[in-house]
């Protein structure tokens, strides 16, 4: 029963909407046949395509590439050699490498072993971490083309097989809502005209479906077993990335008819399917593939995995150089000195005791200095490498692994709805999050959760809807003034505006104010992803137009039509709402969302458009007697919306046969087209679409008109002859003929929808730019669109200059690129000079670029120009844009500021932007997975940015800057004294300390310190860093990892190596070392220089981290403990050579040896500490001021200092939330300031205060 039931479910969808023939509805340019191209067998036209045959394409030359997609930067072949020149693009990697060569010859004075080793556990771990990554990305190209679709294989069957085996020639069949797995030829679909939607926000952001139909001898193939016959070739253009042409012949003879010859039929894009696009409000499609994997356009618009650097990466090559020459310099001079001391003709005589002349070490020979000395040199190289740190690497590795992982499982960062989380997906970049200055994103499932909801609607000059204006409301609380005294009649003019205008047009009762008064500023979010009625595309109260309250009104007439407009002028289908059985409610399918939401609107006010046939529209209204009758429509025509066109209309008969037309568009062209008998409600319109627009809604207006039938029946005539004319004419005609019956109307009101944005968007913005980050807007879309969303998510403001770069009509109708660059650089130059004005150059600047437009400015004579202005616009918006756009925008704008740039986007579209800026990050929403695994960091929502960049950029940014600044800070002090003992030792080439003291000090005894440093160190809490956004311009800045903190750390590292070595030797030498009176020896003084050491940079670190935990504890003090545990162990071992026993039986028991560790690790601290004390006294900067403040207890959160403190911190911005409510009290004041004025002198120049002033003189005389 179940079966059947389902059965009988998908057979009257099928009869619903398969049965509707929209190509006799459509009438412009998505249905015109196109012509037949020439280009077709030239070159660049060559691909052939057996259809349902892909045993041809196995073999040359019709042999393709598979459908297999891969992201991944290695494969087996390519893993060792790719990875060890990434390895090997490090300074300090290439140095060891030679010392690990050298460790083999005589020349070195440790073990092969202990420089081997260290070099391949260091590439070897950084390998190992480049393999597991994309190893993940692997997985994830398995689980996008292990996706399965139906394909013929044969006698009209069709089974599942993943995308990857999908050969050229293939016929699949495609399902409701299922992305196409490679680019498709359409051959039928569920409609009885071969019509389908296609949804391609996932390649260019728009949400508008794009309506495709295949050709008509190929309509009847619309069944599975019809397949068996199907026998043609396609010959089209060879791959490319266009995304919105497609050139093509299909070779189709009838299998009926007995030798039957070919037919040509041309294709165009209105035939051509995209992989990664989405089918929509269509059952199925059939469709032959043309091109598969990389071949295939969405493909060709992405480019390979770009292999990226962090900024602190590739400056700390050049911190390696400035170390790699200290090397080089004291290498010389132990070289030089070698040689000074031993070319000399009694040398040999004089130190006889040294025994020189029967030295075992080849690599000297006092009788040959200068050869000696050179090998002195090599070996110096040797010793003194500890001062360029191979364990820094791996040590960095490991701290961002753990800082990845952080990230991964901070539950803050986690959104319960989709249930996933953010995931840094390389760790490599997790510092560059903290110096972020430019975002660029895309909106549509990115700052959108494409979804809408109808708001507000304007009827017959009254507005309904009532939300008040977050903005609005924000300005009112920190003016401490009441929303109603201000909504009552400041928007309006009095001059102009009626009390009926000024009061109805903002009416809104106080409950309403009550419930949403503090959202904004709380951070809550104003709607709920279902509305405030609980119905999805429906976001309205209003109590006077809803439950039929509006048949009360006073013309009724108008509401009526204006709900016939809403529930007749569209394109949708109604279909069960399946959520719902048992409801009356039905659910809508069309070509946009703003109709979908219409549609649901008109339902709610009691105008539901219950179904359709090929000429007629049926309507259940409520009648003046609020009694429920259902109305048939005649359809006529339907003229439908075009980007050139901005409006649609319908042409409809009712029942008493009167001839309407139905009308929605632009504001701009409505208007236009008003008769003069129309316009009664315009001005008052115009203030709500003002207020509407403000509130970042979208807008539409309604009209009508009534048509005569003589009337209609003359331009049906010409109209019919228009639609006819097979050229490239019937455009301008059809449009013209269009013109002549769409003028005249009757204005009715306009409707306001809500792109909705994802939660938390606005918030993130508003904070994002109070930390100094400058966010571009790149989209697909429209440019009306895109400038909704601009205002809706607070990037534009209305008191900005806006600049519009667009080609002018005129010129583009040339389609000279002379004149199109001419014009595009006089719009510029004219811009900029606004910018740079001295009235002006303080106000804030909006620049929006639509699709040609930017083309234009983005060629190599002008994108100079362009990016000059770009750069001084607080906001940036660019329309109509390309994949390849983005990501040359990206690299433009990377390249010519400096500056470092995040990128951010959810579909296929954003993936060459993704890889091309700094930091790509992929939004794991529903529009499939190429942006996540193009991304370096993936996130569910947009709003986590705030987090991961303020928080844990902030936090990785000074983690990873203290360590390197450390770990060169340490190793300096460590092999400086290597240096010191050398001149000390007359450039003898003895060792200080034994070769497990070097391998153990960086392996064992300071590791875990600086890895705890660089996991777990918080300058402030996470609460602070959100509370305090300016924080985040240190990294901006570079102030943490700039040459002035890697000059002063090395300077530190100089001095405390020199204190130890001069200290240690100078008091050790001189006096008596153990009771017995003996004197301290090479043993005796190596691990007193060495204990100092391990004390003194621990110490240091000590010094560095402001936030402890146990663990930092454990790893500090226990790194110190096991330094002497080893020195026991190591001692008590009978192969230890000189360091036999010396814990226990020489340096232990000897008072000496503590007293001296502790005055020189005091005496080595105590210029940092002064420095510190300097630096907080008299110099501090905000993280230590906020320190102060919070540690000190000097003050409590809510102190008047705390508060002054976090509004100081925020940087001066132009778009956010903030600046447009700082923007909005200006204008209230204002407002205010000229209410006042005006009700003082009409006050005072009222005849009623005249007589009172006559009257008290009077009685005064």
């Amino acid at each position: 029963m179940a079966t059947q039931s389902s059965a009988n479910s998908q057979n009257k969808k099928k009869n619903n909407k398969g049965k509707v023939k929209w190509s006799n509805l459509y009438t412009f340019s998505c249905f015109r046949p196109p012509p037949r191209l020439a280009e077709v067998g030239q070159p660049g036209f060559i691909r052939v395509v057996f259809c349902n045959d892909p045993g041809k394409h196995r073999t040359k030359p019709y042999k393709y590439c598979s459908n297999d997609v891969t992201t991944t930067k290695y494969n087996v072949i390519t893993f060792l050699p790719k990875s060890l020149f990434e390895q090997f693009r490090r300074v300090a990697n290439l140095y060891f490498l030679l010392v690990a060569v050298l460790s083999v010859t005589s020349l070195a004075p440790f073990s092969p072993l202990s420089l081997i080793a260290p070099l391949v556990f260091v590439v070897g771990i950084s390998m190992l971490k480049e393999g597991v990554e994309d190893w993940h990305r692997f997985i994830q190209d398995l689980e996008v083309n292990s996706r399965k679709v139906k394909v013929h294989i044969g006698d009209g069957k069709f089974v599942d097989r993943p995308w990857k085996v999908l050969r050229v020639g293939d016929v699949v069949k495609v399902n409701k809502n299922d992305y196409f797995p490679c680019d498709l030829l359409l051959l039928s679909s569920s409609y009885e005209d071969g019509v389908c939607y296609v949804e391609t926000m996932n390649l260019d952001g728009e949400t508008n479906l794009k309506i495709k139909r295949c050709l008509e001898c190929t309509l009847r193939f619309d069944e599975d077993i019809k397949f068996s016959k199907l026998k043609a070739v396609v010959k089209c253009e060879d791959p490319n990335s266009s995304l919105y042409t497609f050139v093509g012949n299909l070779e189709f003879g009838d299998e009926d008819e007995l030798n039957s010859s070919y037919s040509l039929f041309p294709l165009s894009n209105s035939q051509f399917l995209l992989r990664d696009s989405k089918l929509r409000n269509t059952d199925y499609v059939y469709g032959v593939v043309v091109f598969t994997g990389r071949d295939t356009k969405v493909v060709r618009n992405s480019m390979k995995s770009p292999s990226k650097r962090s900024r602190i990466e590739r400056k700390m090559d050049y911190v390696i150089y400035v170390l790699f020459f200290m090397l080089l310099l004291i290498s010389l001079i132990a070289s030089v000195g070698s040689v000074q001391y031993t070319d000399q003709e009694q040398t040999v005589e004089q130190w006889w005791y040294l025994q020189l002349m029967y030295d075992t070490d080849a690599s000297f020979d006092p009788r040959k200095p200068f050869v000696s000395g050179f090998l002195q040199f090599l070996r110096a190289l040797i010793l003194y490498g500890y001062l360029i740190p191979i364990s820094l690497y791996v040590s960095i590795e490991v701290v961002k692994f753990l800082q990845a992982m952080l990230i991964n499982n901070d539950q803050q960062l986690f959104d319960e709805m989709s249930g996933k989380s953010v995931e840094a997906r390389t760790s490599n970049l997790n510092e560059e999050l903290g110096q972020v200055e430019m975002i660029l994103t895309d909106k549509t499932g990115t700052l959108t959760c494409n979804q809408m909801e109808f708001r507000k609607c304007s009827i017959e000059g009254i507005s309904y809807g009532g939300d008040v204006n977050e903005i609005v409301r924000a300005a009112s609380q920190r003016m401490n003034i009441d929303i109603e005294s201000y909504r009552f009649n400041l928007d309006g003019d009095e001059s102009v505006s009626t009390p009926r205008d000024s009061v109805e047009m903002v009416e809104i009762s106080s409950d309403q104010i009550n419930e949403s008064k503090n959202s904004i500023l709380d951070g809550e979010h104003d709607v709920k992803n279902l509305g405030a009625t609980g119905i999805k595309g429906f976001n309205f109260r209003d109590k006077r137009l809803m439950n039929k309250m509006w048949v009360h009104g006073s013309n009724v007439w108008d509401m009526m039509m204006f709900f016939r407009v809403m529930a007749l002028c569209h394109t949708g289908i109604p279909v069960e709402n399946e959520e719902q059985s048992g409801s009356h409610k039905l659910k809508y399918e069309a070509e946009s969302p703003e109709e979908v939401t219409f549609l649901i609107a008109a339902q709610e006010f009691g105008f539901q458009f219950c179904r359709r046939t090929q000429s007629s529209m049926f309507v259940k209204e409520i009648d003046p007697s609020a009694s429920e009758v259902e109305r048939e429509y005649k359809l006529l025509n339907l003229l439908e919306f075009s980007s050139s066109r901005k409006r649609m209309s319908v042409i409809i008969r009712d029942e008493f046969g009167q001839i309407f037309l139905f009308c929605k568009g632009a504001d701009n062209i409505i208007f236009d087209r008003l008769g003069d008998g129309g316009r009664t409600y315009q001005h008052a319109t115009t203030l709500h679409l003002a207020n509407y627009a403000e509130d970042g809604l979208r807008t539409m207006v309604f009209a009508y008109k009534k048509i005569k039938d003589s009337e209609y029946e003359e331009w049906s005539s010409s109209f019919s002859k228009a639609k006819a004319i097979i050229g490239p004419e019937r455009e301008e005609l059809l449009e013209n003929v269009s013109e002549n019956i769409e003028k005249d109307l009757v204005l009715l009101g306009a409707v306001a929808v809500d792109d909705k944005l994802q939660d938390g968007v606005t918030e993130c913005i508003d904070k994002l730019a109070q930390a100094g980050l400058r966010i571009w807007l790149l989209t697909g879309d429209k440019k009306e669109t895109a400038v909704n969303i601009g205002f809706a998510c607070s990037l534009l403001r209305h008191d900005m200059h806006m600049f519009h770069l667009s080609l002018s009509r005129d010129v583009e109708s040339k389609n000279q690129l002379k004149a199109m660059k001419d014009d595009i650089l006089n719009q510029i130059k004219a811009s900029y000079q606004v910018t740079t004005n001295e009235n002006t150059k303080e106000d804030p600047f909006a620049l929006v670029v639509d699709g040609k437009a930017l083309e234009i400015a983005l060629t190599n004579d002008i994108k100079d120009d362009f990016l000059q202005l770009a750069v001084n616009c607080a906001s940036v918006i660019c329309c109509r844009v390309s994949p390849k756009q983005k990501a040359l925008i990206t690299r433009l704008v990377k390249k010519y500021t400096g500056k470092m740039t995040l990128a951010i986007g959810d579909g296929a579209n954003d993936v060459g932007m993704i890889q091309e800026a700094d930091i790509g990050i992929g939004i794991s929403g529903m529009e499939g997975m190429q942006a996540v695994m193009a991304s370096d960091f993936s996130m569910p929502q947009f709003r986590f940015l705030e987090r991961l960049l303020i928080v844990h950029g902030h936090w990785c940014y000074k983690r990873i800057s203290k360590m390197i600044l450390y770990f060169v800070y340490k190793n300096i002090v460590f092999g400086l004294t290597l240096f010191y003992y050398e001149l000390y030792s007359r450039f003898s080439g003895d060792v200080l300390y034994d070769g497990w003291y070097m391998v153990m000090f960086n392996l064992f005894l300071t590791s875990l310190p600086v890895i705890s440093l660089g996991v777990l160190e918080q300058d402030v809490s996470s609460d602070i860093c959100l509370q305090f956004p300016a924080l985040y311009q240190q990294g901006q800045k570079g102030i943490f990892f700039s040459w002035k903190q890697i000059i002063g750390w090395m300077g530190n590292g100089i001095l405390t190596s020199l204190v130890i070595s001069i200290l240690n030797v100078y008091i050790l030498s001189p006096s008596a070392f153990r009771k017995g009176g003996q004197v301290v020896d090479i043993a005796h003084l190596g691990v007193t220089t060495y204990t100092t050491i391990v004390w003194t940079v621990n110490c240091q670190i000590v010094l560095i981290i402001t936030h402890f935990t146990w663990i930092q504890h454990i790893f500090i003090w226990g790194s110190i403990f096991s330094w002497y545990i080893f020195l026991l162990f190591y001692g008590a071992l009978p192969y230890s050579k000189r360091e036999y026993k010396l814990l226990v039986e020489a340096v232990g028991p000897a008072p000496m040896y503590w007293i001296v560790v502790l005055l020189v690790v005091v005496i080595s601290l105590l210029p940092y500490f002064i420095y510190m004390v300097i630096q907080r006294s008299f110099y501090p900067m905000d993280d230590l001021v906020i320190q102060e403040m919070k540690h000190g207890r000097k003050v409590v959160v809510d102190d008047e200092m705390w508060l002054r403190e976090k509004k100081s911190s925020r940087k001066a911005t132009h778009i956010g939330v903030s600046a447009r409510v700082d923007a909005k009290i200006l204008y209230l004041k204002d407002q205010l300031h000229k209410k006042r004025m005006f009700i003082i002198k009409s006050t005072t120049n009222s005849p009623i205060r005249r007589s009172i002033t006559i009257n008290t003189l009077e009685n005064r005389d």
